[in-house]
């Protein structure tokens, strides 16, 4: 029976991609540069790849806030400073959020039957930031973000570090539910702990690991884990 719920915060329980793209337009726009969708597009793939290339340990944090404004500045021939357009738009997202549809009410229903904990990759000022715009500090019994652990998901030993404050531990009753592949499911798979994907995007999963179970809505969330 499931006791400890780990979720992801980004386009888990919060649309990361519409806050993104708010954030990054209104930062384009205080530094001159037309937020077009073509721009905005790129920016999130390359912030994609950025983000997958510090999972694999291949580059810092602090290149990946400046290096993806640095290399997409550099593919539009934009003359701006990619470092003072980085802080402003990590200013933008850390004020803002969007709830993913039915997060609000099933973070309220799991959080009187289940233990929940937040599992993120984010930087820590940002995601502090969002959490406290949502008002949903209150439903965790605990908030893991890598920037403070020290390693980032899916490293085995962040997950190390979640579960050495989890009272009663137990590997057997304790699931992550997230959207990535490389890094919640992935990690599950190396913590060795239950793994539900959330893939309300229709992603197809190119990799060899297989899940517990796949939700494609969060409504559907509850009834998973019930039978995990």
């Amino acid at each position: 029976m499931i006791k400890n719920i780990l979720f992801d915060l980004d386009d888990t329980i919060l649309d990361f991609g519409k806050a993104e793209r708010d954030s990054l337009s209104r930062a384009f726009t205080e530094k001159g540069i037309e937020p077009t969708d073509e721009l905005l597009s790129r920016y999130s793939v390359i912030n994609e790849e950025h983000w997958k290339r510090l999972e694999r340990e291949e580059i810092s944090r602090d290149e990946v806030k400046y290096g993806r404004f640095r290399q997409l500045f550099d593919e539009y021939g934009i003359t701006v400073s990619p470092v003072e357009t980085a802080d402003l738009y990590e200013d933008f997202l850390s004020h803002g959020h969007y709830f993913i549809d039915g997060a609000e009410t099933l973070l309220s229903s799991l959080s009187e039957k289940y233990r929940l904990y937040l599992v993120s990759n984010g930087t820590y000022s940002v995601q502090e930031g969002r959490l406290a715009s949502s008002g949903i500090e209150k439903y965790f019994n605990g908030i893991f973000i890598s920037e403070k652990v020290g390693c980032e998901k899916p490293k085995k030993e962040f997950f190390d570090v979640c579960f050495s404050h989890i009272p009663n531990f137990s590997k057997e009753e304790t699931v992550i539910i997230g959207d990535s592949l490389t890094s919640d499911m992935r990690g599950g798979k190396n913590a060795g702990i239950k793994t539900v994907w959330f893939n309300r995007k229709g992603k197809t999963n190119g990799t060899d690991m297989t899940f517990d179970s796949t939700a494609t809505s969060l409504f559907e969330i509850e009834d998973i884990i019930k039978n995990l």
